[in-house]
Parts: structure tokens; C-alpha cells; sequence
């Protein structure tokens, strides 16, 4: 389920801020990191320059997904040339998985 930011209370949340140009980028990590955080409140604010997605406390987007989303191959490293910015630590999986995360619950 996806929610804009300002409709929810204020938590530690983590997750990708991606450059507004790349729409066919934006639109798949919505729906990859949907998919592979199935039980987490998945949070978006577009401001038209860049867009926020974020979960609480962890969010993962795998390959795989994103891969199914685009309908073709993709590295995760590729991602980077999208990525302004992100809230959180963020770390590689390997090729398979993107994660970040919060290092410490406080």
C-alpha cells in the first residue's frame, strides 16, 4: 500500500531518492520495492525534481523484481546514475539485492 509522506506520522524511515527524469525508473522501483517489502508501509513524495521512497526501518529492492517490472535485464549498479540521494545506510547483496536499513533501533 502506498502513501504520500505527509499523510503519516513521523518515524525513522529508510529507501532510495531518485532523480525526477527517469519515470520508467521511478515507476519500477515503486512496484519492485512494493513487491519485495510486502509487509512494510511503502511511502513516496514526488517533488518533481526527485522522488523519495521509503519504508520504515528496512527497505529491499531485488534484481529479480526489477528485472520482472522492466521487462529485462538490469543491474542493481546501474541504479546509481537514478540515485540523488537516500535516507538510511545503504548496502549491496551482492548483484541480487539492495538494502537499506537503519544500523541501530533507537
Amino acid at each position: 500500500m502506498r502513501k504520500a509522506m505527509e499523510t503519516v506520522r513521523p518515524q525513522r524511515f529508510v529507501g532510495p531518492v531518485l532523480r525526477g527524469m527517469d519515470q520508467e525508473i521511478i515507476e519500477a522501483m515503486l512496484i519492485a520495492i512494493e513487491d519485495d517489502n510486502p509487509d512494510a508501509e511503502l511511502l513516496y513524495e514526488d517533488r518533481g525534481g526527485y522522488v523519495r521512497i521509503h519504508t520504515p526501518r528496512l527497505c529491499r529492492v531485488t534484481r529479480k523484481s526489477l528485472e520482472a517490472v522492466l521487462g529485462r535485464s538490469f543491474r542493481l549498479a546501474d541504479l546509481e546514475r537514478s540515485l540523488s540521494g537516500f535516507a538510511g545506510r545503504m548496502r549491496y547483496v551482492g548483484d541480487e539485492a539492495l538494502e537499506w536499513y537503519l544500523e541501530r533501533e533507537d
